[in-house]
C-alpha cells in the first residue's frame, strides 16, 4: 500500500477521503491545524500528524520535508468559509500555497499529486459536462481553482510527476455545513419545521460525500491522471432531492416550494459525466 499525504483531512471532503484511505490499508500522513486532530475520521500512524496554523503560508522546503517518503499527495485543503469563499481574496493565497506544495512534492520525489477542483470551472449551465467541456469559471473561487489546475498540471509534467484533478459536483452528507441544502433540510424536517425553498426546478448532480471520498481515494490505487469528474452522472431536480429527504421523515408537507426566489447566479443545470475508472457503486441520492 502507498504512503499518502492528505491536506484538509478534517474538512467535509477530506474526512471522507481519509476514512477510505485507511480502510484500504494506505498509510496516511495528514496536515492539520494545531488542536484539530480530534476531528480526524480515521487513525494515523505515529508521527503522521503534521501541525501548522496555515498550510498556504508554507514554502516549498517545508513541503519537501512534509512529503519525505510519500508516494502520493491528495490536496483537499482550500479556503471554504460558507457564504464567503466564492469571491474571497483568500482564494489567491490558496493558489500560491498549492504551487509551493507542488514544488515541495517534486523535491521530495512524490510520484503522484491529486488536486481537488470544482464543477464551477466549467461553462454553465450544462446537462452533460464532460472533462472536455468548455471551461469558463463562474466566480473568483472557480477561477483560482482552474488556475491551480493549469499551474500544477504544467509544473508537475515538467518533472515527470503524475497529476490528477478531481472536479467535485454537488456533495451532501456527513459533516455538511448546516446552511447547505441537504443539512438545512434535515435540520428543519427533523425538528418538524417548514423548509423554505425555491421552485426547485434546477437540475443538479448530487453525490453523497462518502462516495466522493471513496472515488478520490481510489485514484491513488488506479493511478488515473488528468481531469476527473467526481459526480453521479444523474440529473436530479432540487425538488426531487428535497422530496427524497422529506420522505425519510414522512414530511413532504413541510416543504414550501416557491417561497424563496431563485438566485440570479444559480445556473439551471449542472450535471456531469463521470469518467472515473472503476467507479464504485453509487448510493441513492
Amino acid at each position: 500500500m502507498s504512503v499518502v499525504l492528505l491536506t484538509g483531512a478534517t474538512g467535509f471532503v477530506g474526512r471522507a477521503i481519509h476514512r477510505t484511505l485507511h480502510q484500504r490499508g494506505h498509510e496516511v500522513r495528514v496536515t492539520v491545524r494545531p488542536g484539530s486532530a480530534a476531528r480526524l475520521a480515521a487513525p494515523v500512524s505515529s508521527g503522521g500528524i503534521i501541525e501548522t496554523d496555515d498550510i498556504f503560508a508554507r514554502d516549498a522546503r517545508w513541503w519537501a520535508d512534509a512529503c519525505a517518503g510519500v508516494d502520493a499527495v491528495i490536496h483537499a485543503a482550500w479556503y471554504v468559509e460558507h457564504g464567503l469563499y466564492p469571491d474571497a481574496a483568500e482564494n489567491a493565497d490558496c493558489v500560491h500555497g498549492s504551487f509551493a506544495l507542488a514544488q515541495g512534492a517534486v523535491q521530495a520525489g512524490v510520484g503522484h499529486v491529486i488536486g481537488i477542483g470544482t464543477c464551477w470551472e466549467y461553462r454553465l449551465p450544462g446537462e452533460a459536462l464532460t472533462v472536455d467541456s468548455p471551461l469558463d469559471p463562474v466566480n473568483f473561487y472557480a477561477a483560482c481553482k482552474l488556475a491551480t489546475h493549469h499551474m500544477l498540471r504544467e509544473w508537475l509534467a515538467l518533472h515527470g510527476v503524475r497529476f490528477s484533478w478531481c472536479r467535485l459536483f454537488y456533495l451532501h452528507g456527513e459533516g455538511e455545513h448546516p446552511d447547505r441544502l441537504g443539512a438545512y433540510l434535515h435540520r428543519r424536517l427533523s425538528a418538524g419545521e417548514t423548509a423554505s425553498l425555491s421552485a426547485g426546478t434546477q437540475l443538479r448532480d448530487f453525490l453523497d460525500v462518502r462516495e466522493a471520498g471513496a472515488m478520490i481515494a481510489g485514484v491513488v490505487d488506479s493511478g488515473q491522471s488528468g481531469a476527473i469528474n467526481i459526480c453521479s452522472g444523474r440529473p436530479v431536480t432540487v425538488r426531487a432531492f428535497a422530496e427524497a429527504i422529506a420522505d425519510s421523515y414522512g414530511r413532504r408537507d413541510l416543504l414550501e416550494f416557491g417561497s424563496q426566489p431563485p438566485r440570479p447566479s444559480d445556473p439551471q443545470a449542472v450535471v456531469g459525466v463521470c469518467n472515473l475508472e472503476n467507479a464504485p457503486r453509487l448510493l441513492a441520492p
